[in-house]
């Protein structure tokens, strides 16, 4: 296995207009799902999404965060990974039903894939596109091609077994007015590209994959950003949410209850508050 695990490789080629990324993870994905108990139909899809995350918030060109949503009608609700410029990430699946079958429209019936773009400074955007692919990579292949117009291809690869995920994403680098030529060399690179296999995305470092794939090709390897799971809840925030009760609402279930439980749905840590720890909510004039 490569030691090079949660990790995500940018490259460019030097005589190509084209541009390529590629992840690999673990300990991140056993992250996401290790506290829950998903169907692996489920399990697989949170991988090809948290690999597929991963890939575009590699093209932000800021610092900010990014969400990419599948949500339906079928017994899978929705599932959605959250991820930010440093490639912190987290996610969460809700499943309503028997999972049947293993395709996206098994899975998730009518849906629609929403991708949300939260800059640090500047306008927030969200693209909405429907689910009519047979596979996640062509949703978000399709996704590129009209909300960005910009021609990108996607590998997208998942042991759910051994909590492993791996995706490779292609662009057309638009740095000239030659655009036959751009789409010459990127059908050219993802010809050999699709040559790919799973096991080779799960135990080969990116130099090697890279060389193996590209080795007749001047490539230049970037230097390679972690990746790493980070939830973001706190406590702070659970109280946030319980400032929106009324004091009513929060003393009756004070006493029935002696505490509000609140647990978080992507880590599944809870948070206990007594009446002491509300004193700032129910007596906010005794708080200095």
């Amino acid at each position: 296995m490569s030691e090079n695990f949660d990790v995500l490789n940018r490259y460019l080629f030097d005589e190509l207009h084209v541009r390529g990324e590629i992840v690999q993870l673990k300990q991140c994905f056993d992250d996401i799902i290790g506290v829950h108990d998903y169907p692996q139909a489920v399990t697989q899809l949170l991988g090809e999404l948290l690999a597929a995350t991963c890939l575009l918030t590699a093209t932000l060109k800021f610092e900010g965060e990014i969400s990419v949503q599948l949500q339906g009608d079928g017994p899978l609700a929705f599932a959605v990974i959250n991820g930010d410029h440093q490639q912190q990430m987290r996610g969460v699946a809700q499943v309503n039903g028997a999972i049947s079958g293993s395709n996206l429209t098994d899975m998730l019936g009518k849906a629609n894939m929403v991708i949300t773009i939260t800059p640090k400074h500047g306008e927030r955007y969200q693209g909405i596109v429907a689910l009519e692919g047979d596979t996640l990579s062509q949703c978000l292949e399709h996704y590129f091609e009209t909300s960005e117009q910009l021609t990108t291809k996607i590998w997208l690869s998942v042991d759910a077994e051994r909590r492993q995920a791996s995706g490779m994403l292609l662009q057309v680098l638009p740095d000239s007015d030659d655009k036959q030529q751009q789409l010459t060399d990127f059908e050219h690179v993802s010809q050999l590209t699709a040559t790919v296999k799973d096991e080779e995305l799960f135990l080969l470092e990116a130099e090697q994959l890279l060389y193996r794939l590209y080795h007749q090709e001047k490539v230049r390897l970037f230097e390679p950003q972690a990746v790493s799971f980070k939830c973001g809840c706190s406590e702070d925030k659970c109280l946030a949410a319980i400032m929106n009760l009324s004091k009513q609402e929060i003393e009756d279930h004070i006493e029935e209850y002696m505490t509000i439980d609140m647990t978080c749905d992507y880590c599944q840590k809870t948070y206990h508050f007594d009446r002491q720890k509300l004193q700032i909510i129910l007596n906010p004039q005794t708080q200095h």
